[in-house]
């Protein structure tokens, strides 16, 4: 199913397509007028509608019908710092919103190689990530967040460190219960600094593992979220037993 993005789309009358998408359908689709298109808008709900218009730079879509998903049972926020390279974090942004995230933050910490970041690109890339895996809800993408103001800020039932530890016999899926809010915390490839951790078990925060093997920031923050996401689809198939 190809989608196309329209963040504010009214159901009852026509809407223009932002032009990069328009751009899209026409000269990379060479869709016509006339031909069926569906959209999403981020906010959880899809739409079907035919092309009334369209040019190089501008389509016309007459909404038809929409059907909206039902939220999902459970909000993991996962709050990770930039790599170093940003094609790698990219990539994570990627795949975590391909396997389902709500929220991502973004975090400045002491051993951070990454102080700034791009978040119009990052959008793009949540974007079309949500698009390819046929998804109707955005993930939201706050701003780089210094950890302390993080930790002081975040009040998600349940709360957990990810670091290199190799006594480490907490594991996540051990610990992680289904439903309610859920927030990770990864660190720089340089690891989480001794006070950064303690300042995080000070907040609530519970020092889980994520595996036997060291692993990068990127992959790390891929297996914390398909971990809990799959906590969650396993409790929502017994419940539907």
């Amino acid at each position: 199913m190809q989608l196309f993005f329209v963040p504010d789309i009214d159901g009852n009358h026509a809407i223009d397509l932002p032009e990069e998408e328009a751009r899209h359908c026409i000269q990379v689709l060479r869709k016509r007028t006339g031909d069926a298109i569906s959209l999403v808008d981020g906010k959880g709900t899809f739409y079907e509608g035919v092309l009334e218009s369209a040019d190089k730079r501008s389509c016309r879509v007459a909404i038809r019908s929409s059907r909206t998903t039902p939220p999902r049972p459970f909000h993991l926020h996962l709050a990770v710092a930039p790599t170093k390279q940003a094609e790698r974090f990219e990539w994570m942004l990627e795949k975590i919103t391909e396997i389902g995230v709500a929220e991502i933050t973004p975090l400045l910490c002491r051993r951070s190689e990454r102080d700034k970041i791009r978040a119009d690109r990052l959008e793009k890339i949540l974007v079309s990530a949500m698009k390819q895996s046929v998804q109707a809800t955005l993930p939201k993408l706050n701003p780089l967040t210094p950890l302390p103001e993080f930790l002081r800020a975040c009040r998600a039932e349940q709360r957990f460190i990810a670091y290199v530890d190799d006594e480490q016999k907490n594991h996540l899926p051990g610990n992680c219960r289904p439903g309610g809010s859920v927030c990770i915390l990864i660190g720089p490839e340089g690891d989480f600094h001794p006070a950064e951790i303690a300042l995080a078990l000070e907040n609530g925060f519970t020092p889980v593992s994520l595996g036997p093997t060291r692993l990068r920031t990127e992959t790390a923050g891929m297996v914390a979220v398909h971990t809990v996401s799959l906590i969650n689809l396993i409790q929502q198939e017994k419940i539907a037993l």
